[in-house]
């Protein structure tokens, strides 16, 4: 079990930086950050060194240097905070790139569901999620929203290693008891909402608060469950403020069976509000062809959207329109949609965000009539995908107040990230790995951090923290 406090108070030195707001970013130049041992940020100062804090902030604070364990960023590195992934399917893990010539619905059917009724192998699912957890922390992923599958005992195991890997997570058992492959189904409603109930009481077993593993109710998608189910659950969240994480309108084919499953339904979204699941605790993914009312009625339930560029695209699931959403007051942040993205990687997410939102502002297609002002407003910064990925999913998940920033009050959830600095003169040597951002010296901070949404992996993230914890580190 992961340690909810950690064994020293911990002082971090050098750049800091994070989103203020949706297309702003800060740059803490020479800052210092101080973070007690519940992990949480205690002092965020700017012109400071080590020698400086120690006479300075160690006395306000009542610390001692002999318990103090320092961090500081290198020539070239950065402090950023951890990414959110608002949306991964882990179970799916081992699909990641592969999709055949299929889209959504024949997906599903060929590689998904196979895939997820065989992690009732326990041996299988620990291999799986052991590894995903490791690969989207080594990512600079400190939070993540999983779907799980039916299964309670591998569920409950997923939750076991978020905590014990120390990755902030909501951990939901997958619901679906009346559409999908026969070897693949919840035996009733009454048996989905037991079973749901057993991953609860788990992971309240194994951390009370909540406080870094939650359950979170998963209805898989609206046909894939009964009206029975769908109302059991929605009741379940009134009970329990248990926050709640489906998808909608991802696809035409699947808005289509939607439409023939609940006929006496207004729309995709009223489906869910029929049954008590649209409120301010719903995670939304894709949401790619909402009409106005639907999305009119998601803003005024407060619900939220993550927006899966990686998948949308690799699945020709469609374009969403994140600035519309955005402007419909909908709160918005990311997710790899792993097995429906092909990486773990929440960098590459907001790449694709970028890129995808560049499509959406050329007069091609559907966009062709759109008049050419209103398409530019579709796309998106290097900061405000930046904001989306950290601030965005924070709300997302409803822990803006603790994740997403470093202001004093808010826990250290905080990736360090080091670029590659090109020698001045080079040698034999000048080809060590840093990855694929190679940085000259000349380029200021905000085109280095352009450089690196564009180029950047995993090899750049040095070391991750969650909650004050050093869970990651690159050697």
């Amino acid at each position: 079990m992961a340690p909810l406090n950690n064994e020293k108070n911990q002082l971090f030195l050098g750049l800091f930086i994070h989103s203020i707001k949706l297309g702003e970013l800060q740059y803490l130049r020479d800052a210092a950050v101080c973070v007690d041992k519940s992990g949480k940020i205690v002092a965020v100062e700017s012109e400071y060194d080590q020698k400086k804090a120690e006479e300075k902030l160690y006395p306000t604070l009542g610390w001692s240097a002999s318990d103090v364990a320092v961090t500081k960023a290198k020539d070239g590195q950065f402090f950023f905070p951890g990414f959110i992934d608002t949306h991964i399917h882990a179970p799916q893990y081992p699909n990641a790139g592969i999709f055949g010539k299929s889209t959504l619905l024949d997906w599903l059917n060929t590689y998904t569901f196979p895939m997820e009724a065989s992690l009732s192998s326990l041996p299988k699912a620990r291999r799986v999620y052991t590894r995903c957890v490791r690969q989207t922390l080594a990512h600079g992923t400190t939070t993540a929203v999983y779907y799980a599958t039916i299964h309670v005992p591998s569920t409950n195991l997923l939750a076991d290693l978020c905590l014990s890997m120390g990755q902030r997570a909501f951990v939901g058992r997958v619901c679906m008891d009346h559409i999908g492959p026969d070897y693949y189904l919840d035996e009733s409603p009454a048996q989905s909402l037991a079973a749901t109930r057993e991953t609860i009481d788990h992971i309240r077993g194994i951390d009370a608060s909540f406080a870094l593993v939650s359950p979170i109710l998963t209805p898989r998608f609206a046909p894939a469950c009964s009206r029975e189910a769908m109302t059991a659950l929605g009741k379940l969240h009134r009970e329990t403020g248990i926050p709640i994480q489906t998808h909608i309108s991802e696809n035409k084919d699947e808005i289509e069976l939607v439409r023939d499953t609940f006929p006496e339904a207004a729309s995709y979204a009223d489906v869910y509000d029929a049954h008590g699941l649209l409120g301010a605790h719903t995670i939304l993914a894709h949401a790619i062809h909402l009409s106005d009312a639907e999305a009119d009625l998601v803003a005024s339930r407060g619900s939220k959207v993550s927006h899966c560029p990686t998948s949308n695209s690799a699945l020709t699931s469609g374009e969403a329109r994140v600035r519309w959403l955005l402007e419909k007051g909908i709160a918005v942040g990311l997710g790899t949609d792993v097995s429906g993205g092909y990486s773990p990687s929440m960098l590459l997410a907001a790449r694709h965000a970028a890129l995808v939102s560049n499509h959406l502002a050329m007069p091609l297609g559907k966009w062709a009539d759109v008049p050419a002002a209103e398409r530019e407003r579709a796309k998106l910064s290097v900061e405000e995908v930046l904001h989306l990925a950290t601030r965005g999913s924070a709300e997302v998940v409803g822990l803006s107040d603790k994740i997403g920033g470093f202001e004093v009050g808010m826990e250290w959830d905080a990736q360090l990230i080091g670029l590659g600095l090109v020698d001045e003169t080079p040698g034999e040597d000048d080809m060590t790995d840093h990855g694929n951002v190679d940085i000259f010296g000349w380029e200021g901070w905000e085109n280095r951090v352009a450089k690196w949404v564009y180029n950047g992996d995993d090899r750049n993230v040095k070391k991750v923290w969650v909650r004050g914890r050093l869970v990651h580190e690159r050697a």
